[in-house]
């Protein structure tokens, strides 16, 4: 039986990011690594590989186990290669002869077109190199697949797809995931693992179970804290009343007596845990506010392809101030040419059938951040786009996240869950009443979108938005507009449509 274990394991980068970890891994286990960005999973998921170090502890590996590891990105120097090419690389170079068929095998098992196959990689689209990013991680069949962010540019049909794909993985293979999907978590785990500085929590439970699971064993902390701190409160205060009586009355027994339970009191207080409140930053958005009741009116509106070939057309819908409206359609049903017309109508260039209350103030995010200006330092974009000043700018950046050190880099060198929360941040202060949102998730971690579910839910603003995050647009939507037979109708909820994608042949 393949094993790796971890014994006492930490990693500190300038500040503890998580210690006293240890676990075992054994045949059939499937782990969601959950902990918001920059905390290490990346780290951690190559250290179980061999190809990092960590700052405390070991790894133990049995003879003869095998790893396949999925990064986050096709490295650069690889993007002239051939997708079967780069999939057979994987396998070691004495079997490439004669086992190539297994490139084969795994490109057909998550379902790449023939005509993929001979195209280089850097021509594939951002889904398919993912894909291809699994399939040479698979391709040596390992005992333990190690997975970083597996559903990054996946729309929800491969996610279902790939869901699917690793149920049917053998029952004994070992797989360790670092993911931000909380559906996709739950129907592809068996226990999950949240890092912490402090104390790690590891439940056998798939992600929901085991988020109810790490908040009772938060509350449960939280209260016995409570106990420590008020029997730390009584030890000092009999501490002092026995020392008063040995001073008045000269015994060296009750100051004796005092010490003992002064020294238990500092032991206690020593020992209490703080309970643990991960701090992801807040960007708190809001709403303007309006009067208008209608905010976008359609009426006989046809989206098109931007080389002018049909895709649906709308009829006649209304979007109400406070509605916050979900998209769905399958990938290439024209969801993008719809938030493309509506982001050319805010900027005054929408079509003819299309009007706009004069009252809306509009705020975008897109999935890719492009707009970010990448040699700008998040004060100094913040500073000269919002009138804030140095000193609130330099507030509100630490109050989404942002520590000094990281203020002061170029956004560049950010990661994408950071400028997820700089662009959120800027959103927030363009003070809009309506919001354009387009994969608003694919860059924030769990706490991050928990709290833009919220944010968007207890303001009350209007929103359209499209999302392949199933958790989101159910805790999201209010109204649900789907694509079909190249129309644009109204539904009573996604759930229909998460179950129609599962079924797709």
């Amino acid at each position: 039986m393949a094993t790796i274990s971890l014994r006492n394991a930490g990693l500190r980068s300038g500040t503890m990011l998580f210690s006293n970890l240890t676990f075992s891994l054994a045949d059939g286990d499937r782990v969601g690594l959950v902990a918001p960005n920059g905390r290490g999973k990346s780290t951690l998921l190559r250290a179980l590989l061999g190809n990092a170090e960590l700052s405390e502890g070991e790894v133990t590996r049995s003879r003869g186990l095998t790893v396949g590891y999925v990064p986050q990105d096709v490295p650069d120097d690889v993007l002239a290669v051939p997708l079967r090419d780069f999939v057979e690389a994987g396998l070691p170079p004495a079997l490439r002869e004669t086992e190539g068929w297994r490139a084969d095998v795994a490109l057909d098992s998550l379902g790449f077109p023939i005509d993929l196959v001979s195209r280089p990689m850097g021509e594939l689209s951002g889904g398919w190199q993912r894909l291809a990013l699994i399939a040479r991680g698979w391709v040596n069949e390992p005992d333990l697949l190690l997975l970083d962010e597996p559903t990054n540019h996946l729309d929800l049909g491969r996610i279902i797809e790939l869901e699917a794909w690793l149920s049917a993985l053998p029952r004994q293979t070992m797989v360790v995931m670092a993911s931000h999907d909380r559906e996709f978590l739950d129907a592809t785990t068996n226990r999950t693992l949240f890092l912490r500085a402090e104390t790690s929590h590891l439940f056998p439970l798939a992600y929901s179970s085991a988020r109810v699971a790490l908040d009772e064993a938060d509350q449960a902390a939280e209260q016995q804290r409570q106990r420590d701190l008020k029997e730390v409160v009584q030890l000092r205060k009999q501490a002092a009343k026995l020392t008063n009586i040995g001073i008045n009355s000269g015994s060296d027994l009750l100051t004796v007596k005092s010490k003992q339970l002064r020294d238990r009191a500092e032991r206690i207080e020593s020992q209490v845990v703080a309970v643990h409140r991960e701090k992801t930053g807040k960007v708190m958005l809001g709403n303007s506010g309006a009067d208008a009741r209608v905010m976008l009116a359609f009426e006989n509106v046809v989206v098109d392809t931007p080389d002018g070939l049909p895709l649906f057309s709308i009829e006649k819908l209304h979007i109400f101030q406070g509605e916050r409206v979900v998209l769905l359609g399958r990938n290439g049903a024209g969801k993008s040419q719809f938030m493309r017309i509506l982001t050319a109508a805010l900027a005054g260039d929408g079509p003819a059938g299309l009007r706009l209350s004069p009252q809306i103030a509009a705020g975008y995010l897109d999935q890719a951040l492009a707009w970010l200006p990448l040699n700008k330092t998040p004060l100094d974009y913040i500073v000269s786009n919002f009138d804030e000043g140095d000193r609130r700018s330099i507030a509100l950046l630490a109050g989404a996240g942002f520590d000094p050190d990281r203020q002061e880099k170029p956004i560049r060198l950010l990661s994408l869950g950071q400028r997820a929360r700089l662009a959120l941040l800027a959103l927030r202060l363009q003070k809009p009443n309506f919001y354009l949102l387009d994969e608003p998730t694919n860059h924030l971690d769990i706490p991050g979108q928990e709290q833009l579910e919220a944010d968007i839910a207890e303001h009350g603003a209007t929103c359209v938005l499209v999302s392949h995050d199933r958790r989101f647009v159910r805790g999201v939507g209010t109204r649900f507009l789907q694509i079909m037979g190249r129309r644009l109708r109204e539904v009573d909820g996604p759930d229909a449509f998460f179950t129609e994608m599962a079924e797709r042949p």
